[in-house]
């Protein structure tokens, strides 16, 4: 057993059940490719986690995954390469499975309020995940970019339900996410006080232009429950034929 492994590499927690089906969903799996990006997928969680993003090698993923360092680069050509697919598949799989989990609620202050107090909860159940997630999405501005359609459109609709009043759209989104991962990280090292989702939701709520009682209030309703996420449908022969 190599070095890495024995300092901790498989330690890494699972998620709760809803949010780890949606990551293996968006790992991929279907075919035999697809299954060995996968776990080259899940082997890079744990390096990353363990190693940070910056240091982590594509031979330590190898050694992790059980495969030559070439089996990695023939699935993915560079570092970059594996880091993006790492990020769609950690920061796209969490946040479709918490936006499923209130996409049945038309109310955009309370979408927003449900939006950031899971992921200051994620922190709190998952901080080696938080962690991971913010380290991923640092190194990857790509990936977190194309997370914040998902708090935009909450913007958006508040705004248009006049539940929102701001002078700029970017300056909003600069105080949603700034508020969002100082609150995730102040959680996930164990620095925060009790009910810490509910006093940033707030917090957001009233940087958006909510009065304080209202942003209280919205803020302070039940969270909807996550949803386990529904695997992929089998292929069919003739698909599996057609791959082969």
């Amino acid at each position: 057993m190599n070095d890495i492994y024995k300092n901790g590499l498989a330690s890494m927690p699972p998620l709760p059940p809803p949010l780890d089906a949606a990551f293996v969903r968006a790992a991929g799996g279907g075919g035999k490719r697809e299954r060995t990006q996968a776990a080259l997928i899940q082997a890079a969680v744990q390096v990353y986690a363990a190693r940070g993003v910056g240091a982590a090698t594509m031979q330590e993923v190898a050694q992790v995954a059980g495969v030559t360092p070439g089996t990695v680069y023939n699935h993915f050509a560079s570092r970059e390469a594996l880091l993006e697919r790492v990020g769609l598949a950690v920061a796209v799989g969490l946040c479709e499975a918490i936006a499923e989990s209130y996409g049945e609620i038309t109310d955009g202050a309370e979408r927003m309020a449900i939006g950031q107090r899971r992921y200051v909860w994620l922190a709190a159940v998952s901080p080696q995940w938080v962690l991971l997630l913010l380290d991923v999405l640092n190194a990857s501005p790509g990936v977190a970019a194309g997370l914040q359609r998902y708090p935009l459109a909450d913007l958006r609709l508040g705004v248009k339900q006049k539940h929102f009043k701001v002078p700029s759209e970017d300056a909003a989104m600069d105080a949603i996410n700034g508020i969002c991962i100082q609150a995730m990280l102040r959680v996930a090292r164990g620095a925060a006080p009790r009910n810490h989702d509910v006093a940033a939701a707030s917090l957001v709520l009233r940087a958006l232009g909510m009065p304080p009682a209202q942003a209280a209030e919205v803020a302070s309703r039940p969270l909807p429950p996550l949803r386990l996420a529904t695997p992929p449908a089998p292929a069919s022969a003739a698909a599996r034929r057609r791959r082969s």
